[in-house]
């Protein structure tokens, strides 16, 4: 028999697995999501990826502040839920709701626990230069990401893969990986392995000082500094465009050969020395501007050889 299941996120990696568990003939009894927000010029509320996918499902919406009163408790157990499912809500949740479903919580989380628990698993990923990552089903508890894990994939992480190139690799992965999850639960043979002690890391928010790219770093560091915040917040650096200091978000480089002074443009189409090495710039955007091509950019406004990063 299928599940009657609570979902729970917000972000657009967490469509992919919702849509494909009501594909897969799961009930599902409620979502739960983030408030509107507002976005856009006009400032208008906006819903969230997953309420817009569960209006698709005419699936009951639901956006508390907060799972911690009696009232949450209650509308929590009134969908009599075998099970629910978590991906990237945005919201802890407290003891009493992981206890209310009879078949627990299970998370999809976008790393190869115990690394990278935390809010920003991918990006970290990326920016300490890891070889590869995943995505994995945990059953939940009241820690932070430290629940028994179920199954798990693996995608290797190449130097031309930025953020939104994993993100979106692993939020297909992951929904296909919860699914196989659910089917196991339903069965009654979903097995879970404890979480190893060593090799915890934790994947702290990112936080938009960090945006600053650092040409005095090694040219593979700067690079998946880079591609690890592409496209947001977006690594940044400015350069001297008609006297002044003009920001760009550089949104994808490939490593590049020559040296030169770290923040020094050392030849044709933005390639820039860093401390070992050098990047060459092929995708940036300007402040109100579309992301562009290196090429396009210097079309319409040349950066000469020798020309320094603004420090």
């Amino acid at each position: 028999m299928p599940l009657r299941l609570v979902f729970m996120g917000t972000p657009d990696f967490a469509v992919p697995t919702l849509m494909a568990l009501a594909a897969h003939g799961h009930d599902i009894a409620a979502v739960y999501t983030r408030e509107p927000k507002p976005a856009g010029r006009g400032m208008k509320l906006q819903e969230s990826p997953v309420a817009l996918a569960a209006h698709r499902l005419q699936a009951p919406v639901l956006t508390p502040k907060t799972l911690r009163t009696d009232e949450a408790l209650a509308n929590f157990r009134a969908h009599e839920a075998d099970a629910a499912v978590v991906v990237a809500y945005g919201m802890i949740l407290p003891q009493a709701i992981l206890d209310t479903p009879p078949l627990g919580c299970y998370n999809l989380h976008g790393s190869l626990l115990p690394r990278w628990r935390g809010a920003a698993p991918l990006n970290r990923a990326i920016m300490a230069g890891d070889a590869e990552t995943g995505v994995m089903v945990m059953k939940m508890d009241v820690g932070l990401d430290t629940g028994d894990v179920a199954m798990a994939e693996r995608i290797a992480i190449t130097d031309a893969m930025t953020v939104t190139d994993v993100h979106d690799t692993l939020a297909q992965l992951g929904a296909d990986l919860m699914v196989r999850a659910m089917a196991a639960l339903e069965r009654g043979r979903l097995q879970l392995t404890k979480q190893p002690e060593d090799g915890v890391t934790y994947a702290a928010k990112i936080d938009k000082a960090e945006a600053k790219i650092d040409f005095a770093k090694p040219a593979c560091a700067v690079l998946r500094h880079i591609h690890g915040l592409s496209p947001f917040p977006g690594a940044w650096c400015e350069l001297p465009i008609e006297g002044e200091p003009v920001r760009i978000k550089v949104l994808r480089c490939a490593l590049a050969d020559g040296h030169g002074t770290p923040g020094e443009v050392i030849g044709d189409g933005l390639t820039i020395a860093c401390e070992d090495g050098a990047i060459r710039i092929t995708q940036l955007q300007r402040a109100g501007k579309q992301p562009m091509s290196a090429e396009e950019f210097l079309r319409g406004t040349p950066i000469a050889k020798g020309v320094r990063v603004v420090s």
